[in-house]
């Protein structure tokens, strides 16, 4: 875990420290205070009817003595894989000897699992210490706008301090969503990664997809080298029209030259600019995650401006851990948790478990959804009819779908559908139908994946 550590530099504020918010105390305090904010998150595609605007976050900055600027930075979007592709950059630039800094969302296990050094979340006294950072300088932000800043620019905000203080060589940061409006976008980053671009959050930052990719372009400056893996024309020409330094694109200039499984993995070929790297083996589940490896790979060498190490490479992947994304956590039977909450990412799951997993027996799915998505859609593209049990439940998560109401909308695909409304007694009667040789699948929202793990994981720092 990453320690806490006295700051390597002295802030620049701009205020008087008269005013400033009593240090928070412990780490029970931290979480009270920060759970206090407005989390967009719990809110999402129902109330959202303030403009979108990055004023709170700028000033929350420059009262911190604007931290983010101190550090390169690689700044990552997409509809799906930005999980994914920024554990593996970190890895990868770790791997060279450097420190990096990374910010995520939303949090799989515990909120501190958001703000990691070299991938480990900050142990709960520097957790502390980042958030009693930001309460201290609260007042003057909502003096200034009239609120608070909400949960997610707390923690965005406390991350970029928190790499400043600690001096971190590298930042790798995460949009929540979007990218033109994220509380993130307060960088300007030498590299920006583009994984895609699909219809999530169309209520919010569409309505088409040409309006989406506008939005992730939004992270794109003119001295910003970008890393594209969306593969249409149309909406690479949206990204392209920002201005920027360089482009790199899927199929063009970067790409999986060959992927084949192997036990434990994945055997893979990668091409860049800089030339080509052979059988580099990924530890983890998926062909699409041999294509998040790709993107992380290009925007290494775009950060450094040359080709890494093949050795270097898979030494870094040798490293990798992906939490939640087709992991593994139970064998006797099989279980499987992905935190898959949209139909690109239910399919690339489905392909991965009756492709790569095959076996006589059909697999049992104990699956959440959380509004507004069609739950009936995240069931088709993860091939429902291919179930032997759905198990329909919901995660204690305020967009849940209720487990009743997830259950009647699933009906009807040829699976029988049972309601169990509890995540734990759902994945023990999903563990009780496959008995000891068969395989369960855990997924439909990153909210389910947590609680599943939590059970089934050993989670605890």
């Amino acid at each position: 875990m990453a320690s806490a550590r006295l700051p390597k530099r002295t802030r620049n504020r701009q205020t008087s420290t008269d005013n400033r918010s009593k240090p928070l105390r412990t780490y029970d305090d931290a979480l009270r205070w920060l759970q206090g904010h407005y989390n967009l998150e719990q809110h999402l595609g129902r109330d959202q009817t303030e403009p979108p605007s990055l004023e709170r976050m700028s000033l929350l900055m420059e009262l911190l003595g604007n931290p983010q600027r101190d550090i390169p930075a690689i700044h990552i979007t997409g509809t799906n894989g930005k999980g994914s592709t920024s554990r593996m950059l970190v890895e990868l630039i770790g791997a060279t000897g450097l420190d990096v800094g990374s910010y995520t969302s939303p949090h799989i296990d515990r909120v501190n699992d958001r703000i990691t050094i070299a991938n480990e979340p900050l142990d709960d006294e520097s957790m502390t210490l980042a958030l009693s950072e930001i309460a201290q300088v609260e007042p003057w932000v909502i003096e200034a706008t009239g609120q608070p800043p909400s949960y997610f620019e707390v923690l965005c905000a406390a991350a970029y301090n928190w790499f400043a203080a600690t001096a971190v060589d590298v930042n790798v940061i995460e949009v929540g969503m979007g990218g033109r409006w994220d509380a993130t976008n307060v960088i300007d980053a030498q590299v920006a990664v583009i994984t895609n671009v699909g219809p999530d959050h169309l209520e919010i930052i569409g309505p088409t997809l040409a309006d989406i990719a506008r939005e992730k372009a939004g992270i794109i400056s003119d001295q910003t080298h970008v890393i594209c893996g969306e593969t249409s024309p149309d909406l690479i020409e949206v990204i392209a029209n920002s201005q920027h330094r360089e482009l790199w694109r899927r199929h063009v200039e970067f790409d999986v030259d060959e992927d084949h499984l192997a036990v434990g993995g994945r055997l893979v070929n990668f091409s860049t600019p800089y030339g080509h790297h052979n059988e580099i083996f990924l530890p983890v589940n998926g062909a699409h995650q041999s294509q998040n490896a790709s993107t992380a790979v290009a925007a290494a060498e775009a950060f450094f401006g040359q080709q890494l190490d093949p050795d270097l490479i898979s030494e870094a992947f040798a490293q990798l851990t992906l939490p939640a994304r087709f992991e593994i956590v139970q064998r006797h039977p099989t279980v499987i948790i992905d935190g898959a909450h949209n139909a690109p990412a239910a399919s690339a799951v489905s392909e991965t478990l009756f492709g790569d997993f095959a076996t006589e027996e059909r697999p049992v799915l104990v699956i959440g959804a959380n509004r507004p998505r069609d739950p009936r859609q995240l069931l088709d593209a993860l091939n429902g009819g291919d179930f032997s049990r759905i198990i329909a439940t919901a995660a204690n998560w305020a967009r849940a779908v209720p487990a009743n109401e997830l259950g009647a909308a699933l009906k009807g695909n040829g699976a029988a559908v049972e309601v169990v409304p509890h995540v734990s007694d759902a994945v023990d009667r999903a563990i009780e139908i496959a008995g000891e040789t068969g395989i369960v699948l855990i997924t439909g929202s990153l909210y389910l994946a947590s609680e599943a793990r939590s059970q089934l994981v050993d989670t605890s720092r």
